[in-house]
């Protein structure tokens, strides 16, 4: 398959503690991180809160130092976070939410990111009437939309989905993962999907990486992972899940 994303010998570190006079100690966070995304596949990620999802994600967006190797062979990896509204600009409509990051990319006219952003809500499900209400006028499941079609308005190769649809009840959960995976036929996507639910990853996934405390402990297809666990930590996992 080939790659839309490879990560070799990654190591991440931060320090806790210290003060003008001392520098306190350096903890470890990731530990020797080698994976593989292939282009369209969906990639799961699971582990206990603390075991350095969060961190993985930030070192592939270039939001935290780390020593290794990103290769991407896409541009512009987005981002999906789990509460939509704490990621909305309150005092925006949602079309120039969806808008602003052709703004900032500054490649566009006004007529061009209206449009495009008008688009791009029509294909995650919100129509006209939806265009110039505040994320305070949606539910929960509509801002979500919101938040994946700004992540799309950019035309990503890879998302990653980071507990984006943790936040919300069962039926909206399952309508949101419809239109994911709809996406990700349409526009040839990638996903990095991070989730404690591991339903949601045996629903969605094509492969699943385990980690625990900072290193990845188990990987291997959704079938593998569910059906023949083979570290204690991932058996651990699936009995807490039952």
């Amino acid at each position: 398959m080939e790659p839309i994303l490879e990560i070799r010998q990654l190591n991440s570190f931060y320090r806790q503690g210290g003060s003008a006079f001392s520098r306190g100690r350096t903890v470890q966070v990731l530990q020797d991180i080698n994976v593989t995304i292939g282009r369209g596949e969906v990639l799961g990620l699971v582990g206990e809160s603390g075991s350095g999802k969060s961190t993985l994600a930030k070192s592939i967006l270039g939001m935290t130092e780390y020593q290794g190797e990103i290769v991407h062979h896409s541009r512009r990896p987005q981002m999906v976070f789990q509460d939509p509204y704490s990621s909305l600009n309150p005092a925006f409509s949602i079309r120039r939410i969806v808008e602003e990051p052709l703004r900032i990319y500054g490649k566009y006219s006004a007529a061009e990111r209206k449009r495009r952003a008008e688009e791009m809500l029509e294909a995650v499900g919100l129509g006209p009437e939806f265009h110039n209400r505040k994320p305070a006028q949606l539910s929960g499941g509509q801002r979500q939309r919101v938040s994946i079609a700004a992540a799309m308005i950019v035309q990503p190769r890879l998302v990653i989905l980071d507990e984006a649809v943790s936040a919300l009840d069962v039926t909206i959960q399952d309508q949101i993962l419809d239109l994911l995976m709809k996406l990700r036929r349409t526009y040839d996507l990638s996903y990095l999907f991070i989730s404690h639910d591991l339903n949601v990853i045996y629903q969605c996934c094509d492969r699943v990486i385990v980690m625990q405390k900072g290193k990845i402990v188990e990987e291997n297809t959704v079938d593998g992972i569910f059906d023949h666990p083979v570290h204690p930590y991932t058996k651990q996992l699936l009995k807490a899940a039952e």
